[in-house]
């Protein structure tokens, strides 16, 4: 069998079995070992630099995963580091806000063309169900209609167990780009709908969408204010990645309410809600929103910094440009290796699925990851890849010349 030799991760198992008698499945969610190829790919890792991450075996990588998205820009960012470091010697917890917050709130209403408000959270789920709550406080309505992955939270979470029927019940779920199926939906539960929400570029992003459907986000515009419900966009992580403002800036459909949050601190956990003050509002008596975190300056501090960053060297231009290309080149290796496999995201936010042609495309996935990340290239099997600043022309082409490599390997093993 052609490839290479297995990468020895002998100290990041390890760490994983110990990690398993401490912690339920050692480590949470997606990040678990089955999500990626189990015995192949590291589980601890010890730092990163630039766009790579190194293991506690010593391995490098170039990573294109990018922590599942905040890191825009790359690991290890001095300006970053040293704006943080500023602010812990003056403090960063206390039981009142420190004045970073208006600082970033009046930044992010300039950027995002839906803010007029914004409430400063943690996580993406902190933000989604943050902006359900807000839209059930001011329709008086129970049900959300959803399309995409919205986070863990009760209200959205894709694995039922320990969810009430009840709550499940609350949330439906409409297809991506079928206008006919959300108007569907929203008729057959009329008068009971608060909101609709949606990850504007589709999700996942496992098929050849480079944008939209033509007039699809302005419809689902025009259905949210037809039934009386307010459209939401978790734009977590199409956010400062898509455009500085967003999909909702590039594709020009302005919801009511947003999700943003990953790429705006480059990894620091801070996320926001904001939208129109009408919507906003109901914040301030109607619904509870509280935590003893959500005002921590130091996350604001980075936010604050990776945005000079994304305006100051136009970030955001860069990697639109350098992921246009590579998903040509991309397109074209995948079509010269014959195997059936099809490019799809967009420029930002690439990936590659394997055609579910016969019985054996299970096998080629596998096989193909197996050799990438023997190769140093982290990719992962299940989750649109990222594009990152500090990726260099060098780490994307010898992404691009791993690919080749590797589907030419697939191609010889796993024949249509």
């Amino acid at each position: 069998m052609n490839g290479k030799p297995k990468l020895n991760l002998e100290k990041s198992l390890a760490l994983f079995e110990e990690a398993k008698r401490v912690s339920p499945g050692g480590v949470m969610g997606i990040r678990r070992p089955y999500n990626f190829i189990e015995g192949e790919y590291p589980i601890f890792l010890t730092h990163g630099y630039g766009g790579h991450i190194v293991d506690v075996d010593g391995n490098d990588y170039i990573d294109m995963l990018c922590a599942y998205g905040p890191i825009i820009l790359g690991y290890n960012e001095p300006e970053i580091n040293r704006a943080v470091r500023e602010q812990m010697d003056k403090g960063f917890c206390f039981s009142l806000v420190q004045p970073v917050q208006n600082e970033l709130i009046k930044r992010l209403i300039r950027i995002v063309p839906s803010a007029e408000m914004a409430l400063l959270v943690k996580t993406g789920s902190d933000a989604t169900g943050l902006a359900v709550r807000v839209a059930r406080g001011y329709t008086g309505k129970d049900k959300i209609l959803r399309c995409g992955y919205h986070g863990w939270h009760d209200w959205c979470v894709e694995v039922a167990g320990g969810v009430p029927k009840a709550i499940q019940d609350l949330t439906l779920e409409f297809p991506y780009g079928d206008l006919d199926a959300l108007e569907n939906m929203l008729q057959e539960n009329k008068g009971e709908v608060a909101g609709i929400i949606i990850t504007p570029v589709g999700h996942p992003l496992a098929r050849p969408i480079v944008a939209p459907p033509e007039g699809y986000l302005a419809g689902v515009r025009q259905l949210a204010d037809q039934y009386d419900c307010v459209l939401i966009f978790d734009e977590i992580r199409t956010g400062f990645r898509v455009a500085m403002g967003g999909a909702q800036e590039r594709y020009g459909v302005i919801p009511d309410l947003t999700a943003i949050g990953k790429a705006m601190a480059n990894g620091y956990s801070i996320s926001a809600c904001v939208g129109k003050a009408e919507v906003m509002k109901t914040a301030e008596k109607k619904v509870f929103i509280s935590s003893t975190f959500f005002p921590n300056s130091l996350e604001m501090v980075a936010a604050m910094k990776c945005l000079d960053i994304l305006e100051r060297e136009k970030v955001i231009d860069a990697i639109w440009e350098r992921g246009e290309a590579f998903l040509a080149n991309l397109e074209k290796i995948v079509e010269k290796s014959g195997v059936p496999a099809t490019v799809s995201g967009i420029p930002p936010m690439p990936f590659l699925t394997f055609d579910k042609v016969d019985d054996i495309y299970q096998e080629r996935r596998i096989r193909f990851y197996t050799e990438t990340i023997r190769r140093g290239l982290f990719i992962q099997p299940y989750h649109h890849w990222y594009i990152a600043y500090r990726h260099t022309a060098e780490d994307l082409q010898y992404a691009l010349d791993t690919i080749e490599e590797v589907l030419t390997i697939v191609a010889g093993e796993y024949p249509v």
